[in-house]
């Protein structure tokens, strides 16, 4: 009696069928596939995170340079032994340097490239190449300043910095700053 009431248990027990285990497998290879698509896109993510934080950072270390100047002082020589022009006080309320855009409303550097686009003005603009950066990144930087003042005497000055990345894969935007220093 022992004996029948064990093959009556074990006629009970089932497994899985091969289209279960099929369904299963199928489940998780998408799901394992949807992962593995996501990691070459963070990846991506990253790099121009770092670009463009990079861009920034050194954006900001130009433009300390600038507000670490004199406001009476029209030109410095940066840490990187380039000639930075600072804009000449006896031509107040004028533009100097590069040409800017203003897009919602912000002031931009103009960095477009069509035909008749201006050039890069000599002493408000260098290209850097990034020394730490495995790829040699390399940055286009250009500047403008609006002196205020009484002709010969500069009560502020308003930077417009900006800084692009050259060459690479993929479009990165560049980044300026804007921001005036008075006495």
């Amino acid at each position: 009696m022992h004996e029948r009431s064990t093959n009556r248990i074990r006629c009970r027990q089932k497994g899985f069928s091969i289209l279960e285990m099929l369904l299963a497998t199928m489940i998780l290879l998408v799901g394992l596939v949807s992962v593995a698509q996501l990691v070459p896109a963070s990846l991506l993510l990253n790099y121009r995170n770092r670009m463009d934080s990079s861009s920034l950072v050194f954006a900001q270390r130009q433009l300390d340079q600038m507000l670490d100047q004199p406001l009476n002082s029209n030109f410095f020589l940066d840490a990187l032994g380039n000639t930075c022009q600072l804009g000449d006080p006896t031509t107040p309320n004028v533009l100097e340097g590069n040409s800017v855009v203003s897009l919602n409303n912000e002031t931009l550097i103009d960095f477009s490239q069509p035909q008749g686009a201006p050039a890069p003005t000599n002493g408000y603009s260098f290209t850097y190449q990034d020394p730490t950066d495995p790829n040699g990144t390399t940055y286009d930087v250009r500047w403008a300043v609006i002196v205020t003042g009484n002709g010969s005497v500069p009560s502020s000055k308003r930077y417009i910095l900006g800084v692009r990345r050259l060459g690479g894969n993929g479009f990165f935007l560049p980044i300026t700053l804007d921001t005036m220093v008075t006495r």
